[in-house]
């Protein structure tokens, strides 16, 4: 009886685990449907009231235009190649190593005689055809403004604005291009059919030997304690006649400025060519020191109170041959003055 009594529990037991298994499976596949229900109802719903046809979305964002790019830090010169064998029959590299003497100090209280003095080189005359050789070698082309270009490309001197020649304003290498090459020409653009369609900028061709004039600023200095008067070089400019776009002559006007005594090394290094002696060439600092140049005398501070040039003075200004004669005078009067201490 105990046997029957314990197996109808057991049947009851299994039975009622049974039916709570079963119950719970329903209850899980009825959550799951009625949740798949409600999400593809909701999507359904989002979808019809997001979405409208023939909408286009704009950008109401500004989009700012780039900038533009700067101008080229560079100058149009010439790029020369350098010869990848030894082009001399002779070792010249002592020579390409010179460096310049020191100037002998000269104190103030022993110059008793001090006048600035500004002179105009003209190449075209025969004693200054040296600053037109127009070869290249190694160390690039040796026409004196090539040499000139060439120390401002490489960053080795400071040029200074031709606003005044005190040397108060430097210039970047872009600005030292735009001031060599000049305003922008335009070019009309010619179709296949010979119709001219628009016109285009462009920087008109730079030509070296335009550059045929030099202005110097020097100093002349009569120091008494070694009874001798010294000419010190103070500062270079090229001068060039400037023509704008429109075909106006502004007449001769100074490019730029650089320093004298900052220039010497680089000098120094470059030879001045020689037509009757190959051999016995001298560097560009032996020759401005040695005064083997030929300038005329544009502006002094001899008698000069309003600090005017020589083609500016009172009855000079139409006539170029008494501004020559002009300098003439101021150069034999400085000449006179150095001959005049000596006593015999």
């Amino acid at each position: 009886m105990k046997r029957h009594y314990v197996k109808y529990v057991l049947l009851a037991l299994c039975l009622f685990v049974f039916v709570n298994i079963t119950e719970a499976q329903k209850k899980k596949r009825t959550v799951v449907k009625r949740g798949a229900s409600t999400t593809k109802r909701t999507t359904k719903g989002k979808t019809k009231a997001s979405i409208k046809a023939g909408a286009q979305v704009v950008d109401t964002v500004a989009v700012a235009p780039p900038p533009p790019p700067p101008p080229p830090d560079s100058l149009p010169i010439k790029i020369v190649r350098k010869s990848l064998r030894p082009e001399e029959a002779v070792d010249t590299k002592s020579l390409r190593d010179r460096a310049p003497l020191v100037y002998e100090d000269l104190r103030a209280d022993d110059a008793v005689y001090r006048h600035k003095i500004w002179r105009e080189i003209d190449t075209r005359e025969k004693m200054n055809l040296p600053f037109r050789y127009s070869a290249d070698e190694n160390n690039g082309n040796q026409r004196f403004i090539s040499i000139l270009l060439q120390a401002i490309q490489d960053s080795a001197v400071t040029v200074f604005n031709s606003i005044d020649d005190r040397f108060t304003t430097p210039m970047t290498k872009a600005e030292v291009a735009k001031v060599i090459s000049g305003d922008d020409i335009e070019v009309p653009i010619i179709d296949s059919n010979g119709v001219q369609i628009g016109v285009k900028k462009t920087k008109p061709e730079i030509n070296l030997d335009s550059f045929y004039k030099f202005r110097i600023k020097e100093e002349v200095i009569f120091d008494k304690e070694s009874s001798r008067l010294f000419w010190r070089i103070l500062g270079i400019a090229p001068v060039k006649n400037v023509i704008t776009s429109q075909g106006i002559n502004l007449g001769e006007s100074e490019l730029f400025w650089v320093y004298y005594p900052d220039m010497r090394p680089i000098f120094a290094k470059y030879d001045v060519y020689n037509g009757k002696n190959f051999g016995a060439r001298m560097s560009w600092e032996d020759l401005f020191e040695s005064r083997q140049f030929s300038g005329r005398i544009v502006k002094t501070t001899i008698d000069n109170p309003n600090d005017l040039d020589i083609s500016a003075l009172p009855g000079l200004a139409d006539n170029s041959v008494f501004q020559l004669l002009e300098g003439e005078r101021l150069k034999d009067k400085i000449f006179n003055y150095e001959q005049d201490l000596w006593s015999y």
